[in-house]
């Protein structure tokens, strides 16, 4: 933990697409539904910290993650379109599932590089994205992530890792929708694009430095 919160120092803030400020329905969240914990080889930790394309660039690049998918999760429209969740009017959050192998990499380090990739200070907003579909969030999908995930957040708070209060919302996984294909890989398929240099990449580029340690190998 004490890696951790010296890593946190060195938080960065994301900027994506643009958004609208809306309201969205928070209910108290109901945990009792949970299972205890994940039994397969495989895990998935569901994550929103603003616009997609720069999570999923991030998350893909850390050993032990097999899979990262982009798209839309925590609201009450079934198949919600980009466009719609860019209103916040579906109460969606643009989210990632990364679907990872415990055995190389552990949920506390996916819970390390989250607060490292976005400024969970921020209400529903990340940078110049302004709007609840760019808000801070960290689904759980068992009591276990759930027992780690208010574990973290409280010795964050603790020791005052942030000079503001963390708003990241805790809430049990629901329906996740991906998102079109258009948005899957966005920064492998697009790096070339203003926005891939101008944005992603410097993000990209220092949260690499930061996780250097446990980055895949270059192909």
């Amino acid at each position: 933990m004490r890696n951790i919160l010296i890593l946190l120092t060195a938080l960065f803030v994301l900027n994506s697409c643009q958004g609208q400020q809306q309201g969205h329905r928070v209910k108290k969240p109901d945990f009792t539904k949970l299972p205890e914990k994940n039994t397969a080889s495989l895990d998935t930790a569901t994550f929103a910290a603003g616009c997609f394309w720069c999570t999923e660039a991030q998350f893909k690049e850390l050993e032990g993650v097999v899979h990262v998918v982009s798209g839309y999760t925590g609201g009450w429209v079934a198949n919600p379109s980009y466009a719609q969740v860019c209103t916040g009017s579906t109460g969606h959050a643009e989210a990632t599932n990364i679907i990872f192998d415990p055995k190389v990499i552990s949920y506390d380090k996916l819970l390390e590089a989250f607060f490292v990739a976005h400024d969970p200070t921020e209400l529903n907003r990340q940078g110049n994205d302004v709007g609840t579909q760019y808000r801070s969030a960290i689904f759980v999908h068992n009591k276990e992530q759930l027992d780690k995930t208010q574990y973290y957040l409280s010795t964050l708070e603790k020791e005052h890792v942030f000079n503001k209060p963390i708003v990241t919302e805790v809430v049990p996984v629901t329906v996740f929708y991906p998102a079109e294909d258009y948005h899957q890989d966005y920064y492998r398929l697009n790096g070339k694009e203003p926005y891939c240099q101008l944005v992603i990449k410097p993000k990209l580029e220092k949260f690499k430095r930061i996780f250097s340690k446990v980055l895949k190998e270059e192909q």
